[in-house]
C-alpha cells in the first residue's frame, strides 16, 4: 500500500526555487513564495531561490549552478513551460538533463486535470536528472504550482513515502528505499 509510513524517519531535501518570469520579483512572486513556504513547511531546507528572465541562457546559467553545488538535491522551477513565444523552460533545461523522469508530467497532468481540466494540455511541465541533481519544471501559476506540490511533490520528496521517494535517490541518502 502506498502513503507516509509515520514510523520511519523524515528525511529532509535541500530544495532550490527558480522562478522564470520577466515580470516577475520577490515581491510579486506568488508561485515561488508558494513552494518556498511548502518546502519548508514540509520540513525540507530553503537551499536557495531566484528568480531570472525567460531567456535560455539565464536559466541554463541559474540551473548550472545549483546543479553543481552539492548543497542542492532538488530544483523545482515554475515559470516558461507554456507555448508563448517566451515560454523557452524545456529547451534552456533538457539539454542539461542526463535522464528524464516521464511519469512527472503524466502524474502531474491526471492531478491538475482535477483543478483546470483540459487546460493541462497547454502545459509542458517535466522532470529530469541533471547529474546527481534532480530538476522539476511547473508551470508559472500559483495553481499549478499548488497542485504540483498538494497533489505530487510533497509525497516525491517525503522519504516515509512507501513504497519509494525521490529520496532514496539522492546521493546522500541512497539506500532509503530497500
Amino acid at each position: 500500500m502506498s502513503g507516509i509510513d509515520e514510523r520511519l524517519t523524515f528525511h529532509p531535501l535541500n530544495i532550490a526555487v527558480l522562478t522564470v518570469s520577466d515580470t516577475r520579483n520577490l515581491d510579486t512572486d506568488t508561485s515561488g513564495a508558494l513552494l518556498a513556504g511548502r518546502l519548508t513547511g514540509a520540513g525540507h531546507m530553503f537551499a536557495a531561490r531566484a528568480i531570472v528572465t525567460d531567456d535560455v541562457e539565464p536559466i541554463r546559467a541559474q540551473m548550472r549552478a545549483w546543479i553543481a553545488d552539492p548543497g542542492v538535491d532538488i530544483i523545482v522551477s515554475t515559470g516558461g513551460t507554456g507555448f508563448t513565444p517566451r515560454d523557452v523552460t524545456p529547451e534552456a533545461v533538457m539539454p542539461l538533463l542526463r535522464r528524464t523522469m516521464d511519469g512527472f508530467s503524466v502524474v502531474f497532468h491526471q492531478a491538475s486535470i482535477g483543478t483546470i481540466g483540459i487546460s493541462t494540455l497547454q502545459s509542458r511541465a517535466f522532470a529530469g536528472q541533471a547529474e546527481e541533481t534532480f530538476v522539476f519544471c511547473l508551470p508559472g501559476s500559483t495553481g499549478a504550482c499548488r497542485d504540483a506540490w498538494d497533489l505530487v511533490l510533497g509525497f516525491e520528496f517525503d522519504s516515509r513515502y512507501r513504497p519509494c521517494s525521490i529520496a532514496g535517490q539522492v546521493p546522500r541518502l541512497r539506500g532509503l528505499c530497500v
